[in-house]
């Protein structure tokens, strides 16, 4: 299928070490039709603007702070091309990145075609860790159509992105932004075309403390993407058992803390026989996703600390909701 114009959005806040490699990447697509690139500036308070600006074919927006959707959302309304791809300041794709998707739009079905992880610092083991992890989500979970995508590597019709209303601005943050869009998409009775070798190199996480308070914000997100689509918080191809399991379990530690009081020898028991059986789920699925026992020692513990990580922020989602309803009650 021809299209007269493909339009590329970049949203980027403080990117100034990784945006020169994510336009680049962008300008030297191997496609035989005109591709835009548009960059939605969200504030950026580093160098950022100095170095999109050093690209003359660029189209560059800047806006004050107001987060990913807000600038994602400005950048599909600036698009001009019929198809517009979405990828992230910290993501490099592949050169075929768009041949490799554009030709699944033949059905007429798909509304989005959504690809995969590739990783660019594959230098430091928690970020090999973390893409083990996608990966093997990716390539063993993940069905040719899924019911959710990532907002790094998509591509859209640009009028069914307008008819869905395109990223809800209530995500503040990178949370659940893409979830929330992926859902509304499905619900329209649109597909989700998953391509496994649609690829963006990324920079994946280097800090275990940055790593667990993302970790945190998502958890206290998912509490308005659940109350907003319910029926997806039971997993959505790319979420499954395991992630509902660990924030159930951690729950229970909570409780089961709480209960040292009245019943110290029972309460010590169950918490024991918890804590196993986390680490356990950990340890396999850590060892299932890398195959390398340093890696999956590791990571088993990085995992085993983001389920109190997404816990506790799925928790404070809930309080928030509850006091802001309690505040409402009260005007």
């Amino acid at each position: 299928m021809e299209y007269k114009l493909i339009s590329v959005v970049v949203a980027v806040y403080n990117g100034e070490k990784s945006i020169a490699a994510t336009i680049q990447s962008v300008l030297n697509q191997d496609y035989s039709y005109p591709v835009e690139c548009i960059v939605v500036d969200d504030g950026s308070l580093d160098r950022t603007a100095d170095i999109v600006q050093t690209f003359k074919q660029v189209r560059y927006f800047y806006q004050s702070n107001q987060g990913p959707a807000v600038a994602r959302n400005q950048g599909a309304q600036l698009a001009k091309g019929e198809i517009i791809f979405f990828t992230d300041s910290d993501c490099v794709p592949q050169k075929d990145w768009i041949k490799k998707s554009i030709d699944y739009f033949r059905d007429d079905t798909v509304g989005v075609v959504a690809g995969s992880y590739g990783i660019m610092n594959p230098e430091s083991l928690l970020a090999r860790c973390i893409h083990s992890e996608i990966i093997f989500r990716h390539h063993v979970l993940m069905p040719n159509f899924p019911r959710a995508f990532g907002s790094y590597n998509f591509a859209i019709k640009k009028r069914v992105f307008q008819e869905v209303g395109g990223f809800n601005i209530q995500y503040r943050y990178p949370s659940g932004e893409d979830n929330d869009l992926s859902y509304k998409l499905i619900k329209t009775g649109y597909k989700i075309r998953f391509v496994k070798d649609s690829i963006v190199k990324h920079f994946h996480p280097v800090s275990v403390k940055k790593y667990l308070m993302g970790q945190y914000r998502h958890g206290f997100w998912r509490v308005r993407m659940y109350l907003d689509h319910p029926q997806m918080s039971l997993g959505d191809d790319y979420t499954f058992w395991k992630d509902a399991v660990e924030v159930l379990v951690v729950a229970l530690l909570g409780i089961s803390s709480a209960v040292l009081i009245i019943n110290f020898s029972i309460a010590m028991k169950v918490i024991f026989l918890l804590l196993i059986f986390l680490l356990t789920v950990e340890i396999y699925y850590s060892y299932r996703s890398s195959h390398r026992l340093k890696e999956s020692i590791f990571f088993s513990w990085i995992m085993f600390l983001r389920a109190f990580a997404r816990t506790f922020g799925f928790s404070s989602g809930i309080l928030s909701v509850l006091l802001k309803k309690k505040i409402k009650k009260s005007k």
